[in-house]
């Protein structure tokens, strides 16, 4: 459905439309219930923070994040990465404006899968 890349992090990777277990073996996923990338509301993307989205770790405050959807072209940039519990859905709420929400699982070098904690990157869309 898109391609997102940071070019800070040298990251090149093909989003695939709904966060099935068999999708995210083969890359981030959007969140077929969020909105889609560049429209008003919250375009969520989950990946698995050992493979596609352990790059996150790295992520600083003002980065730029581009999406490039089979129609146009979108920047965002970081503004927010937070630590949340698995169950705070608020992540995934619209804020008025494009966002992007990046998410995984925290901490990023544990040992044992299915932690309770979410890595959360937050960008908006820049004109």
């Amino acid at each position: 459905m898109a391609r997102l890349r940071s070019a800070a992090h040298d990251r090149d990777l093909i989003v695939l439309e709904g966060a099935s277990g068999r999708n995210l073996a083969f890359g981030p996923a959007h969140i077929s219930a969020s909105a889609a990338p560049g429209e008003t509301g919250n375009s969520v993307i989950v990946g698995h923070r050992d493979t596609h989205f352990a790059w996150l770790e790295q992520v600083k405050t003002g980065e730029e994040i581009v999406v490039e959807t089979p129609r146009r072209t979108l920047s965002y940039r970081v503004r927010g990465i937070r630590i949340v519990s698995e169950k705070d859905l608020s992540v995934m709420a619209d804020r008025g404006v494009p966002t992007l929400t990046l998410v995984t699982c925290y901490p990023f070098h544990a040992v044992a899968p299915g932690t309770h904690w979410r890595y959360v990157v937050t960008a908006v869309l820049t004109p």
